[in-house]
Parts: C-alpha cells; structure tokens; sequence
C-alpha cells in the first residue's frame, strides 16, 4: 500500500510538472495540440470515407503510413546504444543520457503503433490482431512477430526506466540486480524488433526489390545512425532550454557512433546499388524506377537523390574528426543524416518495392494532404509524448520532484 501511495505522489507531481512552465513550453504544447487536432481531424475524413482519401491504390498498397512505421522501429531500437554502455558496461559518460533514449524509445514505439492503426483503415479492425479473436496466425506470420517484439520492446523501455526514476524519487539508488537483466534483454530485443521488421519485407517472394540478404542487416547500420543522431539533437535542445547537464564528452561518445554506423551505411548502399546495377536483370526495374525512372515515370528521383547527397554529405563531415568536434557542424550533420534515411528508408524503400506491378503496370504513389496531416499529427503525439516523458525525468533527476512523507 506504501508503494502505491508513492506512486500516486509520483504521478501528481509529474502532473503538476507538465502543466507548469515558461511561455516557450506553453508555446511549444500549444502547438504540438494544434497538430495533433489538425491529424485526428484528417483521420476522422478517413474514418468516414476509408482509405480512398489517401493515395494508397491495389497497386501500391502501403505508402507515407508504413514509411513512417518502418523509419521509426529504427529509432526506437537505437535507444540501446544508450543502454548496453551505461546499464551493461558500466560507462558513466552514458548514464545522463540513457533515460533521454529510453523516453525517445517509448514516444517512437507509440507513433510505430499508431501508423499501424493509421494504415489499417481504423481500429475497428485491430481485433484480427488479438490472439484468440482475429486470426492472429502465429508462429507462421511474420507480421505477428513484428506485433510481439514490437509491445515487448515498448513494455522493457517503460518498466526498466519506471522502476529507475521511481526509486530516485524516493531519494533511492536502483538496485542493479532488478533493472540489469531487463536491459541486457532489451539490447538484444531491439536487434530483434529491427531484424523482425527486414524479415517481415524479405519474405515477400512477389516483391523482388526487398528479397536481399542485406536488408536486415542494413536496417540496423540506419537505425544505429539516424537514432543516435535524433538523441544527439534532442539533448542539445535540453541543453539549451533546460538545467539539465549533458556532457559534451556524452555527445562526442554518441557522435561517434553514428560516424561508424553512417559508414557501415554507406558501404551497404554501394553494395546494393552494385548488385542491382552491374549485371541487370527484370528484377531490377524497381530500382531502376527509384534511382533513374522508368517508362517517363520520375516521382520518386529528387527524393533519392536528395536522400543519398544528403547522406554522402553528413557521412564526410563525421568522419573529419575535427568537424566532428565542432557542436555546431555536429548538429548540422546528425539534421541531415536523419532527413536523408527518413527518405531512404521510407519512400526509397516502401513504395519501389510495388513498381512495377505483377502484368509491369507503372503506378505512382504521391501522399494526399490526408495523409500528411495525420502524419504530421502522429509525429506530434510523439513529440508530446517524448516532451511529458522527458519533463518529469529531468525533474526527478535534478531532485526537483522528490517523495515528502
């Protein structure tokens, strides 16, 4: 009973917390509620008309939505280059930093979970997912894997920094032998929920675009970039707006993470492009409508080519060491680093996959204002989400929230 009343200590002072604050954090809530009003409006045209209101077809069936999901399962698994140093290796350069991740984990989790909902039509139809109701097809489908790890991860990257906080609430230190083995789970569960995802693409017999033995393992090499470039840019706005400390020996450490996996990336791509390029065969119109067009059909070439010299241009900057160092150029880097794999792994990687279809019929996807809107309103459930996450973390690890008995 003791505990509970804690807790519900806890949750009145975060309450009392997120509601509080200077007129830039009002300003900054204020606007993260207009969009997701703006979003919830544009899916309730959806609701009402169906799917026809997006530029989704039979011929390309998944679009922005799944883009979206299939981008941030990257960032949510990134959160574990925080966790295995600070939790695993005992590296304190980390520790200020891993709840950040971890917040950023649980907020990417929950958009993952709502583009699912977003591209399934509705709700209403979630029960096909539910074992015992809807066909929930285990073990065969991979889409029933993805749904597992997926919550699984989410319920690590809650409970793991719940019990963290909740102790220190209390002016306690966390016992390591309650939160440690959950996190060396979790290290090798966000390999899984990454490596799920490629496998749920590469399974796909009839798609031959995404039938290649690197795309698992370079679904990671871009989480481990654009991930960790997000966190990066994350605490230099907690920096800067708020008193918590973030080391810039931390960011460096972080910043270098990144330069080795953007190269890993990299390499990846030329490969790729080499196997698709080198010796053609029909399996390759897909890429061929990605990076040159085909049949007069171009929708797709300023957004890949902007996404690889964005990519190129980041990954330089990065490995220069002294570039690197400069807080600024950082930051400039690790910005256009997660535009350019938000395009390479979204439209660059979904929506070639349908073209050209089965009879080599050319049909393009371009996103309707639906589409963006609920888009635009599912990324400001997660900045919310993140921002409440992050307030109350900050409060209780600066010792301004703290249990009176």
């Amino acid at each position: 009973m003791k505990q509970l009343k804690v807790f519900g200590n806890l949750v009145r002072d975060s309450f009392d917390i997120i509601t509080k604050g200077t007129i830039k954090y009002h300003l900054w809530m204020g606007f993260l509620t207009l969009i997701m009003l703006i979003g919830m409006y544009c899916y309730s045209i959806q609701l009402e008309h169906g799917l026809s209101v997006t530029g989704m077809t039979d011929r390309v069936s998944w679009g922005l939505y799944i883009s979206n999901f299939t981008f941030l399962v990257g960032v949510a698994a990134a959160a574990v280059m925080l966790v295995m140093p600070t939790y695993v290796l005992k590296d304190i350069d980390f520790k200020q930093a891993v709840l950040i991740g971890e917040g950023l984990a649980v907020a990417a989790l929950i958009m993952c979970l709502a583009f699912v909902i977003a591209d399934m039509g509705g709700p209403s139809v979630l029960w096909h997912m539910i074992p015992g109701f809807g066909v929930f097809n285990f073990p065969n489908s991979m889409l029933t894997w993805d749904v597992i790890v997926l919550n699984g991860y989410l319920f690590l990257n809650i409970t793991i920094p719940l019990y963290i906080l909740f102790r220190h609430y209390q002016g306690k230190e966390a016992k390591a032998s309650v939160y440690v083995p959950g996190a060396i789970l979790s290290v090798f569960w966000a390999v899984g929920i990454h490596l799920v995802t490629a496998f749920l693409y590469q399974g796909l017999q009839a798609r031959p675009f995404w039938n290649n033995a690197l795309l698992g393992p370079r679904f990671l090499a871009s989480a481990f970039a654009a991930g960790p470039a997000l966190i990066i840019l994350v605490l230099a706005v907690i920096r800067t707006f708020t008193v918590f400390k973030i080391e810039d020996k931390t960011i460096k450490k972080i910043a270098m993470v990144v330069t080795v996996a953007a190269q890993i990336n990299i390499i990846m791509l030329v490969s790729e492009l080499f196997k698709e390029f080198y010796a053609p065969t029909h399996h390759s119109e897909s890429a061929y409508y990605l990076f040159f067009g085909l049949d007069g059909k171009t929708a797709l070439l300023p957004w890949i080519w902007t996404a690889i010299s964005l990519n190129v241009l980041a990954t330089i900057i990065l490995t220069f060491h002294k570039l690197r160092n400069n807080l600024k150029v950082l930051y400039f880097a690790c910005f256009i680093l997660f535009i350019a794999i938000w395009i390479e792994k979204g439209f660059g990687l979904i929506v070639p996959g349908f073209i050209p279809g089965p009879y080599g019929k050319i049909a393009e996807y371009t996103p309707t204002g639906i589409e963006i809107g609920v888009t635009l309103g599912i990324w400001a459930l997660g900045a919310l989400i993140f921002t409440i996450l992050a307030r109350t973390a900050i409060g209780i690890e600066t010792g301004k929230l703290r249990y009176k008995n």
